[in-house]
């Protein structure tokens, strides 16, 4: 098994942010690899000092605005 991670699955409507209870877009892996999952405002605020600490951002917040584009503003 080499060091590369595997693809990350893709957060879906049931993912809820750990801090809010909110929609999750964005996914952290920590080094231990569990995973926090957090809404776009949470992610915004923590990814930085996550990636401080080795964690690794997965960021779908870009579904944020395709929905609103849709007229789907549901986050």
């Amino acid at each position: 098994m080499t060091g590369t991670l595997a693809p990350t699955k893709p957060l879906t409507a049931q993912d809820r942010c750990d801090r809010c209870g909110a929609q999750a877009y964005v996914r952290a892996t920590l080094s231990g690899g569990a995973d926090l999952l957090f809404c776009a405002h949470h992610g915004r605020k923590y990814a930085e000092s996550l990636r401080a600490s080795g964690a690794e951002i997965y960021d779908e917040t870009d579904k944020l605005t395709e929905n609103r584009l849709r007229g789907e503003d549901h986050a």
